[in-house]
């Protein structure tokens, strides 16, 4: 009896590798998910609007500043770096922060988060310059969020003011609709008159065309930030797949057919043409192809030196920057 359970779980375990196993690392998605969560959350709080994953070029080093996010309304511009660290945290003599992890048994140095999101201001706002935007003084500021409820500050007094501990961030309120209040004075707002609707229109296209990492949503809720590189699977699956560029596409949406409710032999590959316009495809412009549900996508997150493959089966959408 008990060989047949185990030589059932083995089957059942290689049959749900084969069909919906996405070789994706826990690890790998926690961070791009609290970056998501944290925009999806300043947005309801704030209004306004968040672009996330930007790489913004850097003319002094010719490389391009990654940045976590950056909130827009007409009042500001925050840039936002999202520290999702657990454990015990605090600030070392040099700047640095230090995690403890491994049941407080190892330790991990992160340069100043402050000092490196003020820098990335100074870039985001040359860059902004440089695309013709006249910023009022002021607009740009940063803030450094740390969401993990697991995050414990080491006196958490010796933190700067940029910084939300997950009491502070948990603690901020929905702005009013004249003026927005955080859980501080002059938390993400201190009260500036409106910019020029023209000015924050302007803002906005810049951003929405700016270079960001491409975004993979997977099922679970899950979410990876990073490089598409290409299609992997039966030839004609990839040939049917070649209209599929960045140059052409900005968005993809996956959906599944089931062969007797069991297998998902086919995906259904929604695409949408890229629109430099920033006003979205419609319904009607929406092309379809249908490839087998085995079919691949390699795609190597940020900050990370492995090329992942997954399935087409595991991916509800993926967005591609230009």
């Amino acid at each position: 009896m008990w060989a047949e359970i185990v030589c059932g779980l083995v089957i059942y375990r290689a049959f749900w590798r084969f069909f919906y196993d996405d070789g994706i690392l826990q690890d790998e998605t926690t961070d791009s998910n609290a970056i998501v969560a944290v925009a999806a959350r300043l947005e309801k709080l704030y209004g306004g609007k968040v672009y996330v994953g930007l790489r913004i070029p850097d003319a002094d080093t010719g490389s391009r500043q990654d940045i976590d996010m950056v909130l827009v309304t007409k009042w500001e511009a925050v840039v936002i770096s999202v520290q999702n660290l657990s454990g015990l945290v605090w600030i070392d003599t040099d700047g640095s922060w230090v995690s403890t992890y491994g049941n407080g048994h190892r330790r991990e140095r992160h340069r100043d988060p402050v000092a490196q999101v003020k820098g990335q201001v100074a870039i985001l706002e040359s860059y902004l310059e440089q695309r013709g935007a006249v910023l009022p003084e002021g607009y740009l500021s940063c803030r450094v969020v740390c969401p993990s409820p697991n995050f414990r500050a080491i006196h958490s007094d010796y933190f700067p003011s940029e910084v939300f501990t997950p009491e502070q961030w948990m603690q901020l309120k929905p702005a009013r609709k004249s003026m927005l209040i955080g859980w501080i004075k002059g938390a993400f707002c201190s009260g500036k008159k409106e910019m020029l609707e023209s000015v924050y229109q302007k803002i906005n296209f810049m951003l929405a065309t700016a270079p960001t990492w491409d975004r993979l949503e997977l099922q679970g809720s899950k979410c990876i930030l990073g490089e598409f590189l290409e299609f992997k699977g039966k030839q004609e699956d990839i040939q049917s797949l070649r209209i599929i560029k960045r140059s052409k596409v900005g968005r993809l949406s996956i959906q599944r057919t089931s062969m007797f409710g069991l297998a998902q032999s086919k995906t259904q590959v929604l695409y949408s043409p890229r629109d430099y316009r920033n006003e979205g495809a419609s319904a009607s412009e929406w092309k379809e192809v249908t490839v087998r549900s085995r079919t691949e996508v390699l795609f190597q997150p940020r900050y990370s030196t492995k090329v992942r493959k997954i399935k087409l089966s595991s991916i509800t959408s993926m967005s591609l920057s230009a």
